[in-house]
């Protein structure tokens, strides 16, 4: 009876140590951590507040990658509150991004169109090959689900950004820049708080 509680509450640690997903954090984690360095370069070069709030979810999730390879195997309480620390980490980038934007809107300049076409397609080339790889464990406990759902938001955000590069390029103002920048931050604020949500569960379990 305690060993059926125990893998029901405390969460299987067969899968999160299975070699294909240990091996797919690390390919992911260095992916991420080379695009947030060329994104925030091209951000900053191209003065694309979409870029940079990209360039900042990537080093989110870089580090969310290494956070789960370290509580990878612990039991269900410590993913649970490792999952939690990311969720509020996505919020807090996303009001971070928020803000950002509103203030870009009020003094910034019209954003590069082409940097932020050519960069944004290899955001999406980049996010869409993580996004595949990791597809298989999106039904996993909130460490692992937080995984997927941030490379997920990363996808869609990078074709917003693409589709900001020629909105710029084609009115030559700054605005489809700053809403995609908006867009950016509330996929990260409901991933943060879809995240939390479960982690929250899965400690009140652990804990029972």
């Amino acid at each position: 009876m305690a060993d059926d509680c125990c893998e029901s509450a405390c969460g299987s640690t067969e899968a999160l140590n299975n070699p294909r997903w240990r091996r797919a954090l690390w390919i992911a984690l260095g992916i991420n951590a080379g695009m947030f360095a060329v994104e925030m370069a091209a951000g900053a070069a191209a003065d694309s507040r979409a870029l940079q709030a990209d360039a900042l979810d990537f080093l989110g999730d870089a580090a969310n990658y290494a956070i789960s390879l370290m509580v990878a195997g612990m039991v269900l309480a410590w993913r649970a509150r490792a999952a939690l620390a990311k969720g509020v980490t996505l919020l807090i980038l996303g009001g971070w991004v928020m803000v950002t934007a509103i203030f870009a809107a009020i003094n910034g300049a019209s954003p590069e169109p082409q940097t932020m076409g050519v960069i944004g397609g290899l955001a999406f080339a980049a996010n869409v090959g993580v996004a595949l790889m990791l597809y298989r464990f999106r039904t996993g406990d909130a460490n692992m689900r937080s995984v997927w759902i941030c490379s997920r938001n990363d996808a869609i955000g990078n074709v917003a950004v693409i589709a900001a590069a020629f909105g710029v390029f084609g009115t030559g103002t700054a605005w489809p820049d700053l809403i995609v920048a908006g867009i950016l931050a509330a996929l990260g604020i409901s991933g943060g708080i879809q995240i939390v949500r479960q982690a929250l569960g899965e400690m009140r379990t652990a804990a029972a």
